[in-house]
């Protein structure tokens, strides 16, 4: 495993990639500071680094694996390791797993999805192999039905499942559905999305004895972000020294230092040479913590919403909306749809919910006026006729919209045709 020094980096990638010599261009020689040089446009990244003619590798694609990334533009596009840069990665990776929970021998199941050039599976298994403790890998994946996966975790023993939420919750709500039980499962290892408080307690009914943590932070994109750090929070983690340099930056791109204050996460990867990544911005928001060195608490996605007319809508508020009028924990899943029909935009919010629950319909009214409360310009623009007032949809968690490629759950979907009504 190696991680260059960040001169090294900044001399070696301005010299040999196109895009990261025009970036630097108008910048003295000598520059060796990550303050400054400019934060990496993501448009103009990708437009850059296509898979033939990259002007963002330092050299030609003859030895590399190639990934499909949506980074955090939306559209797939593609991410390249060397051998030496996959094994660094899967390496300090592994290494953070000890950070979960995960003890010698733990029998442990990867129902991350894989194929379609899609890393997650393969990544967690090699980090998984590579992890310095004993581990037995249960390569399941995630493109399995609950129903087959079921019965293989119950004669495997397994004791650890990995996976997104989504995939997580879905054999949770099968398990409950179909009274099978699953005693030997102690931990539950989410990556890829963030995990709520409605999932956190089907997870909870499914799996009494297991405890749900990040599996860390990483991305195909950006590489290493953030190692678990031990403890209830599990949003919280620490950068992969040595192998990255995390930074938080506020909205004029200056660092942010002190505990508390949110800003968007901007990577600098310093094991990678192929398609270097320097001051890249991972597409989330955090926070400094203050607990500890290079602690960090992840807050979201940095532009995780949608707008409906005129009113601008994060999936948090949402999230937030239900907490606070979900007092009996009825909800189990959500997901923002929007619509538009008679000329207007419409919001609706599906809401899953455990088979047999009562008393939908006070719900409902609740969520509604906590989100309106939350985000008063929404009924204004009803009032005025911009928009279709607020309604919710109720579902089972398994109908929710996933990526089929990912299996992580879809948190908005826009139904409004391209073009005109429907």
């Amino acid at each position: 495993m190696s991680a260059h020094r960040l001169s090294d980096l900044i001399r070696f990638a301005r010299t040999n990639s196109p895009f990261y010599r025009d970036l630097y261009a108008s910048l003295p020689s000598h520059t060796d500071r990550l303050t400054d040089l400019p934060v990496v446009d993501q448009q103009e990244f990708w437009a850059a680094n296509t898979l033939h003619d990259s002007r963002v590798l330092t050299g030609p694609l003859s030895e590399a694996t190639v990934y499909k990334t949506g980074g955090t533009t939306g559209s797939p596009k593609f991410s390249v390791y060397t051998r030496d840069e996959w094994r660094t990665f899967v390496t300090a990776f592994g290494q953070g797993l000890v950070d979960t929970g995960l003890r010698p021998g733990h029998r442990v199941a990867d129902l991350f999805y894989a194929g379609e050039l899609y890393a997650s599976f393969l990544f967690v298994l090699d980090s998984l192999a590579h992890a310095p403790v004993d581990n037995v890998r249960l390569p399941i994946g995630g493109g399995a039905t609950p129903e087959s996966t079921i019965p293989a975790l119950h004669d495997l023993g397994a004791q650890v499942l990995t996976g997104t939420p989504t995939t997580l919750c879905r054999l949770a709500e099968q398990a409950l559905a179909s009274g099978v039980r699953l005693d030997s499962v102690e931990l539950l290892l989410f990556g890829g999305e963030a995990l709520f408080d409605d999932q956190r307690r089907l997870l909870a009914a499914a799996f009494p004895g297991a405890e749900a943590r990040s599996v860390g932070y990483a991305s195909v994109d950006a590489g290493l972000l953030g190692r678990p750090v031990p403890g209830s929070d599990a949003r919280v983690h620490r950068a992969f020294t040595p192998y990255s340099v995390v930074e938080i930056l506020d909205d004029g791109d200056e660092p942010i230092t002190e505990p508390g204050r949110p800003g968007r996460v901007v990577v600098t990867s310093l094991f990678r040479r192929l398609m270097p990544i320097i001051r890249y911005p991972a597409g989330d928001r955090a926070e400094w913590t203050g607990t500890g060195p290079g602690h960090f608490r992840i807050l979201g996605r940095a532009e995780e919403g949608v707008r409906v007319g005129p009113v601008s809508l994060y999936t948090q508020d949402a999230q937030d909306a239900v907490a606070a009028a979900d007092t009996a924990g009825q909800v189990v899943g959500m997901q923002l749809v929007v619509r538009r029909w008679d000329g207007r935009d419409g919001l609706v919010l599906r809401l899953a919910t455990a088979p047999g629950e009562h008393g939908r319909e006070a719900l409902a009214e609740a969520v509604v006026a906590e989100l309106q409360s939350a985000r008063p310009l929404y009924p204004d623009s009803v009032r005025a006729g911009f928009v279709h007032p607020l309604s919710v949809e109720w579902a089972r968690h398994r109908d929710l919209a996933v990526n089929p490629r990912s299996g992580k759950l879809v948190r908005v979907l826009d139904e409004r045709p391209v073009g005109g009504d429907r």
